[in-house]
């Protein structure tokens, strides 16, 4: 029996979605929006929503997350606690105790810092900032209340919401439907009582860098101490047409990233969050041969007897941007021995059983877990000392640089495996191939002499 092409084309497309969103060094990686319904009210429930960061390296930045869903039926918000949806909609129908949001298709953000404590809940209001897992798992979760209104009030009765969304803050996250798990356990606060929620649901979301742009977001360079050579990030890395225009000083950069602060105040003030919000998000790149928000530049510098020390350098080229609570993650077979990180915090990244050859980095609190803007001071460095493994240590064929690099949960585009420095005694393959053909050469210009 002949399979349409139709139902190919449709299997295809789902096997495609679900590979892009697989990270082979975070396979089990998700944000997770669980919702449990604690109360029933009158004409419908109360729920508490947990946004939980199971992402090893990969945070939510500022602007912050943003959670949307397309109700069942004709549900309404009453009220939030600790969230705000972004716009109320059409309330025409009511004619008293108007809802919080209307809208049939509602967007959830976090609220700010500093909010009344009658509007705060815990894992609430911290501008949308979602810490990995691997990093913070404490703070990993963000969380708010909400009362829904014109709902099931009963098991039975209650719709699910569906197509839910994640913004974080950019695109990049795919959510799966709605599924009914058992309901969440609670433990009192003398842990002595448990209670639980009267309904829970699950939604999972997965990220892939494909979805979320287009060009990579950093690059990687190398050099080293046995050569001269600084091999750069590759031409055009991020995609020269992506970041236009660019700035060629540090003044002018400085200039138009107050202008364009000043414009993004201007249309808040209008009401225009989302102009605003994707104002602050274009970057202002530097003007560079790669064109990258962020380099990072992997340097061997010296080698012992027993032990071999690399420099690791992260620059940000973004006038817009600094990097609160940066991630770094290197992948190289050595980076199971570390003995020593100098100005980072580190935590290795163990996802399939004994194989240890993945590093997370990241800065020390209140010294530079802050990448700064570009600029003099936008860039931060450490060293990492690690052990040799006399069965596997070579600085031969570029194996002292590492296999992967991500920042902040983007994997880096590296230099081509050709271009790596090499030792002086070991000729690299084009050189080879020259001296070949020069040896030749002379054998034929010897043998038509003859």
């Amino acid at each position: 029996m002949a399979v349409p092409s139709s139902l190919l084309l449709l299997i295809l497309a789902a096997t495609l979605s679900v590979a892009v969103a697989y990270d082979p060094l975070d396979p089990n990686g998700n944000i997770t929006i669980k919702w449990d319904v604690m109360s029933w009210t009158p004409d419908g429930y109360v729920a508490m929503v947990t946004i939980n960061n199971y992402q090893t390296y990969r945070q939510i930045m500022a602007p912050g997350w943003t959670v949307g869903w397309t109700w069942a039926r004709q549900e309404v918000i009453w009220s939030m606690v600790g969230a705000q949806a972004t716009d109320q909609g059409d309330c025409s129908r009511f004619k008293a105790n108007l809802p919080h949001c209307c809208r049939r298709t509602p967007a959830v953000v976090d609220l700010l810092p500093g909010v009344p404590y009658n509007q705060q809940i815990a894992n609430c209001c911290r501008g949308g900032v979602l810490p990995a897992y691997g990093q913070s798992p404490s703070s990993a979760a963000a969380a708010f209340q909400v009362s829904v209104g014109q709902a099931g009030t009963t098991n039975r009765t209650v719709r699910l919401p569906r197509n839910f969304t994640l913004l974080g803050p950019g695109p990049g996250y795919t959510c799966g439907r709605a599924r009914v798990v058992p309901s969440t356990v609670f433990l009192t606060a003398d842990r002595r009582r448990k209670t639980q929620a009267l309904m829970t649901w699950n939604v999972t979301c997965t990220y892939s860098q494909h979805l979320a742009s287009k060009y990579p977001s950093c690059c990687v360079s190398f050099s080293s101490f046995y050569n001269d050579t600084i091999v750069p990030c590759a031409k055009c890395a991020c995609g020269c047409d992506a970041h236009k225009p660019c700035v060629r000083s540090e003044r002018e950069g400085k200039r138009l990233a107050v202008t364009g602060k000043k414009h993004d105040a201007n249309a808040h003030g209008r009401g225009n969050g989302v102009a605003a919000a994707a104002a602050m998000a274009a970057p202002l790149l530097q003007c560079t041969q790669h064109m990258c928000p962020v380099r990072v530049h992997w340097h061997v510098k010296l080698n012992y007897k027993e032990y071999w020390r690399a420099k690791i350098t992260i620059v940000n080229f973004n006038y817009r941007m600094n990097y609160t609570g940066w991630t770094l993650v290197a992948q190289h077979p050595n980076l199971d021995n570390i003995t020593e990180v100098f100005s980072f915090d580190y935590k290795p990244v163990v996802s399939y059983g004994s194989i240890n050859d993945t590093a997370m980095f990241y800065g020390l609190k209140y010294f530079n877990d802050q990448l700064m803007e570009a600029g003099p001071h936008g860039n931060v460095q450490s060293e990492v000392l690690m052990r040799k493994d006399a069965r596997t240590f070579t600085f031969r064929q570029g194996w002292a640089f590492p296999r992967k690099v991500y920042f902040n949960g983007d994997e880096c585009q590296m230099p081509p495996p050709d271009s790596y420095p090499y030792l002086p005694n070991a000729a690299p393959p084009a050189a080879a191939s020259l001296v070949g053909s020069a040896v030749a050469m002379a054998a034929l210009v010897f043998f038509l002499m003859a």
